[in-house]
């Protein structure tokens, strides 16, 4: 909002011409906005139980290979590479397709934003005990021990470092575990410093 108001101030007083650069910071930073909004109000719906859920039988694979196509465009322009295994006998999910949409494309990001140039993400599909088990594994440098207890937790950053712009909201694994667990599923992470990080999310069977 600082970065918003300053240069809209600016402009006004005229020390910032008003050239598309600036008028495309100036959009930019207004998206971030509006997608932060957006998730503040996923995460407070879904914690407070009015998020609304329309689950159904789902093929689990066919979502994942139409989210995965939505990335092709920023797969190729950084040389990453997208792995789905799945087993044929692989039963349907109950779930809501839109919200389980969501939560893959939230780890999805997630691992392109932290998987180098040349890398590779593996989306892997399993039966379980519960009913299905996705893994959502990349090649990135990995979660060290002490953040691990805090992953899924409202703007927590691994990397400090990490921009808005270029790191996200800090909500998308937290908007992740509500809506796996408000559909009767389970989230969890394992990962090893400099060996990638592994996420785990399971949904019952329809």
């Amino acid at each position: 909002m600082s970065i918003l108001q300053g240069n809209i101030e600016a402009i006004i007083d005229g020390v910032l011409p008003i050239e598309s650069d600036n008028l495309n910071s100036l959009h930019q930073e207004t998206m971030l906005l509006t997608r932060l909004v957006e998730d503040l109000r996923t995460l407070s719906l879904a914690e407070a139980g009015q998020l609304r859920f329309q689950p159904e039988a789902v093929d689990l694979k066919a979502l994942l290979q139409q989210v995965i196509g939505q990335y092709q465009a920023q797969l190729v322009s950084k040389r990453t590479e997208v792995i789905l295994e799945s087993p044929e006998d692989l039963p349907q999910a109950w779930a809501d397709p839109d919200r389980t949409a969501q939560v893959i494309r939230n780890l999805l990001n997630n691992a392109f934003n932290y998987t180098p140039e040349g890398g590779a993400i593996t989306i892997r599909l399993a039966s379980s005990p519960r009913g299905i088990t996705v893994s959502v594994i990349d090649t990135g440098t990995g979660i060290p021990p002490e953040d691990l207890p805090y992953v899924f937790d409202r703007f927590y950053r691994v990397d400090r470092s990490r921009a808005r712009s270029t790191g996200g909201s800090g909500l998308g694994l937290a908007i992740v575990k509500q809506l796996v667990e408000v559909q009767g599923g389970r989230v969890w992470v394992e990962s090893t410093s400099g060996k990638g990080s592994t996420f785990y999310f399971d949904l019952p069977s329809g």
